[in-house]
């Protein structure tokens, strides 16, 4: 829905990352939630402040009537790629970038966000080591009438059952597609068969999730329950927040 673009400041030369949005593309999301009063993309991430959260500088609309958004430029790595190389990553890993994942969905949640799009795709890990969540094109205010049934948009693997079942939804979906990118960082493997399909996450509450333990037979028993908990079909037996999660793994340490 966006091209990306390295880009430098005319005041000051500045290296920016430039993000510029494909109004064709995106009008059939923003039309869901015309004269709801959604802010734009850049408003939003101007909002949401963390240490995992990429900077917005600046946005506004292109000449030719695209919205743009200007933010920070971040060296490193798409985590998704990473993930992709199957390259086992040691058990400290894991746990810090689970716990950087989760307080970066804290940072939004906080804001009075729901990100709707949590997964790999959507983490870049930072030569700083530093694991940041930079992309908020789905990302509506945490209010029910931006989470009426219907809005059934995010990546299918990652995606809570309330939302491919079009029913109404809260922030847990964000617990949800958090708990299967935390599952997938400690693995490289996804709870269910991976597919590319709407249909791929109708099986995330008609069929039992792989445990963790299956592929980590050593994982922390608090860390494996934790990120079990986040992947419930059920969002009451899930985590309620982010803060939630983070308390619960807090105590974990590996040697």
């Amino acid at each position: 829905m966006s091209s990306f673009y390295m880009a430098r400041e005319k005041a000051g030369g500045a290296i920016v990352g430039l993000k510029v949005l494909d109004p064709k593309k995106c009008a059939p999301i923003e039309g869901r939630y015309k004269g709801l009063g959604k802010p734009p993309e850049g408003e939003i991430g101007a909002q949401i402040l963390g240490p995992n959260i990429v900077k917005t500088i600046d946005w506004g609309i292109t000449t030719e009537g695209a919205a743009f958004v200007v933010e920070e430029f971040l060296d490193g790595a798409l985590l998704h790629a990473l993930l992709s190389k199957k390259e086992p990553l040691t058990p400290s890993q894991r746990l810090d970038l689970v716990r950087q994942a989760a307080g970066a969905l804290e940072s939004v949640h906080r804001a009075g966000f729901v990100h709707r799009d949590i997964c790999p795709r959507n983490y870049i890990l930072c030569s700083d080591g530093r694991l940041v969540l930079f992309d908020f094109g789905l990302t509506v205010p945490d209010k029910p009438v931006f989470l009426q049934p219907g809005n059934r948009i995010g990546t299918p693997n990652y995606m809570a059952p309330e939302v491919v079942r079009r029913r109404q939804a809260d922030k847990r979906l964000d617990i949800f597609s958090l708990g299967v990118t935390a599952y997938e960082i400690c693995t490289l493997s996804l709870p269910w068969p991976r597919g590319t399909t709407g249909r791929t996450a109708l099986q995330h509450d008609s069929s039992p999730p792989d445990d963790i333990r299956t592929f980590w037979p050593q994982i922390p028993p608090a860390l494996a329950t934790a990120i079990m908990a986040c992947i419930e079909a059920d969002p009451a037996r899930r985590p309620a927040s982010c803060e939630d999660f983070l308390t619960r793994v807090a105590k974990v340490t590996i040697e």
